[in-house]
């Protein structure tokens, strides 16, 4: 079996991991054995980081047989990899965090795991005082160098409120989503169904557009 990370990047995530991880991590990963595009792939690239640390623990449901499972944590499409920490965040990934994702990918989990995201304090009040639930959904590809910030901009929301559900939605694997919200550049924001903007925007203006939805 191949392995998906190289040896030199399991040596550089491992020494992040070591160095930064504080508390415990959760990663449930829903997949199922058939017709799937990614979802082997996504399964080991997580098996291979759980390994790395003993404080990141990896449950992995089938989506089919386990489907309440799914339902209560608002799973509707795989694969997907819900990350979560002392507190239920609803950091999201539908499709495989590979390319420029995995760097969110890790940075999530060390956020994660501090319980805390790195956005400035005045942001973090901001942030904060959201009081409604919002859906913040950002298509990406895995070759767009510009979408990590957008996913990390609103997993870190997400991270500072329970309220935000952040979704990083891989636009080529799911294409009649990115066809439901014509997806032409990507990164592509869409929150609650009814603000959307294309590309990676300032920290701040990301969160203006979230607190005007």
């Amino acid at each position: 079996m191949m392995a998906i990370l190289k040896d030199d990047i399991k040596g550089k995530v491992s020494r992040i991991f070591s160095q930064n991880l504080e508390g415990e991590v959760r990663i449930r990963y829903f997949t199922q054995d058939f017709e799937c595009e990614f979802c082997k792939e996504t399964r080991m690239l997580l098996e291979e980081l759980a390994a790395l640390s003993n404080k990141i623990n990896l449950e992995v449901y089938d989506f089919v047989s386990e489907a309440n499972t799914a339902k209560a944590l608002g799973v509707d499409k795989i694969p997907a990899t819900i990350i979560t920490g002392k507190d239920e965040y609803k950091v999201r990934y539908f499709g495989i965090p590979s390319g420029y994702e995995f760097t969110s990918l890790i940075e999530d989990i060390v956020d994660v795991s501090r319980g805390r995201s790195r956005l400035p304090p005045e942001l973090v009040s901001k942030v904060k005082s959201i009081s409604k639930p919002v859906h913040i959904q950002v298509f990406v590809t895995p070759t767009c160098p510009y979408c990590p910030k957008a996913v990390r901009t609103a997993h870190q929301l997400a991270i500072e409120n329970l309220n935000i559900v952040a979704d990083m939605v891989e636009s080529v694997e799911f294409p009649h989503l990115a066809n439901r919200y014509s997806v032409m550049a990507v990164p592509k924001t869409v929150i609650n169904d009814k603000l959307e903007f294309v590309g990676a925007l300032p920290e701040e203006q990301f969160i203006d557009f979230v607190v005007r939805a």
